[in-house]
């Protein structure tokens, strides 16, 4: 990427660029998708996607356009120039859907503020689900986390590419607040442990589960490992 379209990413043809939303969640406002719509009609964007991490993508821009959408979309297009959290996704949960178990909405956007701004040694994609239907693909995230009616239930290393892994049983029957807690707690092991570029499926296939479990998860006092395995 050039100095002007820092914070997008190039496209296949190697000369435009997209520019990807900032939506926690996949909540919008109706404010959002104006200042979205408007942004796409005034720079002439010729796709707007809604992408499998419920977000809106910006596709097919001119490198000189990068920067003055990036800076006329504001939060809402954060730009990400080092690994991080790329997205939480969330079903509908208890807000709306009949089968929530629990708030899924809520705890996605308060994972989505916890965070905020780290930085990792690869991407992060998180999921929340409020039932066991798992709409928010909480198995195949790195960090997912999954409503019961007994609490909350959190896996860590899951992968939906090309190589596919379901996440890890971390923790089961967990209140927001300890669920919250797992998770980054989570993310700053592996952080500390993983190597560059090493997302969390392929850093748990090397590690192991024994491993994680001895280093950390007998630390956490609400993490019942003897019924996790």
């Amino acid at each position: 990427m050039t100095e002007d379209s820092k914070g997008a990413i190039l496209q296949r043809d190697g000369k435009r660029y997209a520019v990807v939303t900032r939506i926690p969640a996949g909540i919008v406002t109706p404010e959002d998708l104006e200042k979205i719509a408007g942004v796409g009609r005034k720079y002439h964007v010729p796709i707007l996607k809604i992408t499998s991490g419920q977000r809106i993508a910006l596709v097919g821009l001119e490198p000189d356009d990068v920067q003055k959408v990036i800076g006329e979309l504001g939060p809402l297009a954060k730009p990400e120039t080092v690994p991080c959290v790329k997205f939480v996704q969330a079903c509908l949960g208890t807000d709306m859907c009949r089968f929530g178990n629990q708030d899924s909405i809520g705890l996605a956007r308060a994972a989505d503020d916890r965070f905020k701004d780290q930085i990792f040694p690869a991407k992060i994609k998180i999921g929340v689900s409020g039932c066991s239907r798992c709409c928010g693909e909480s198995h195949t995230r790195d960090i997912g986390i999954m409503g019961t009616n007994k609490g909350w239930t959190v896996f860590f290393g899951g992968n939906g590419g090309t190589r596919p892994r379901f996440g890890d049983l971390i923790a089961r029957n967990l209140s927001a607040a300890e669920a919250l807690d797992c998770a980054q707690r989570l993310g700053e092991y592996y952080r500390s442990h993983a190597k560059p570029h090493e997302r969390t499926a392929r850093f748990m296939e090397r590690i192991g589960y024994d491993t994680l479990k001895s280093e950390l998860l007998t630390l956490l006092p609400y993490v019942a490992v003897e019924k996790v395995r």
